[in-house]
């Protein structure tokens, strides 16, 4: 079953899927396994897994620095990638997927990293700095493999520039709420509901909404407009302030909104 239809299944079970990220390697592989489980026993549907890199561009400071400390820590690409199927073989009930940026991809190798992804079981990729126009090789290449290449909606979409840009992908549209990087408040207002409301009328995918949500009233307000929250700085500062424990109960709170 491919992403797409697996997160349809799930979706005639529960009004709202949940998607949560960390980084990898951070603050420790260790914390990352007792974190993913938390997230797996809590009910999350899909994980995005960081790989670290230096120039994290569409992150803020939370991830940034999660990402710097990891470099600094010595975490390397082949040690996520091994650290990753140990997951994907633990968690069955997990859909997981890399999230990275193009330079890691391009130094180990498309075909290479595809292949590896697929291999282990990876569900699809979020490559935030590689534009449609310049990825059609990867697109292709993920598709041939089962792979869901995750495409992006953003506030400055034009309604043309949505439809072309959901063409290309897979699995679900990640819909950037607002201007911006990682880690800031979203307002969930009416302005967010029209541009939510933009996005459904421009794909069939699955709309899964990220940057600044947080709380069970931002996922409450997602539901019925869109079809995942996606949970990222939020999750790495809770586990920086109180560690890894804290991380299941957070999870079930956002749920039962």
């Amino acid at each position: 079953m491919n992403l797409q239809s697996e997160l349809a299944r799930r979706l005639n079970e529960k009004p709202i899927l949940l998607m949560t990220h960390l980084v990898l390697g951070y603050p420790s592989f260790a914390v990352n396994r007792e974190v993913i489980r938390q997230m797996a026993d809590n009910g999350v549907d899909c994980i995005e897994l960081q790989i670290p890199f230096s120039e994290p561009m569409a992150d803020g400071p939370v991830i940034l620095k999660a990402n710097q400390d990891a470099l600094a820590r010595g975490v390397r690409v082949r040690d996520c990638l091994e650290f990753a199927a140990e997951m994907v073989a633990a968690h069955p009930g997990v859909n997981f997927l890399f999230m990275t940026y193009y330079n890691i991809v391009f130094r180990h190798g498309e075909q290479a990293f595809l292949e590896h992804a697929a291999d282990i079981g990876i569900r699809g990729t979020i490559i935030p700095d590689l534009p449609p126009e310049e990825g059609a090789d990867f697109h292709h290449r993920s598709h041939q493999m089962g792979l869901a290449p995750i495409m992006f909606f953003t506030p400055t979409s034009t309604d043309a520039r949505m439809r072309e840009v959901a063409g290309r992908g897979q699995g679900f549209i990640y819909v950037v709420a607002r201007r911006g990087v990682t880690g800031a408040p979203t307002e969930m207002d009416a302005g967010l509901a029209a541009y939510l409301e933009r996005c459904r009328r421009a794909t069939h995918l699955p709309l899964a909404v990220g940057f600044g949500i947080s709380r069970p009233e931002d996922v409450a307000m997602l539901t019925g407009r869109a079809d995942m929250a996606v949970i990222g700085t939020a999750t790495i500062r809770l586990v920086d302030e109180q560690g890894a424990a804290a991380v299941g109960p957070f999870i079930a709170g956002l749920l039962a909104a």
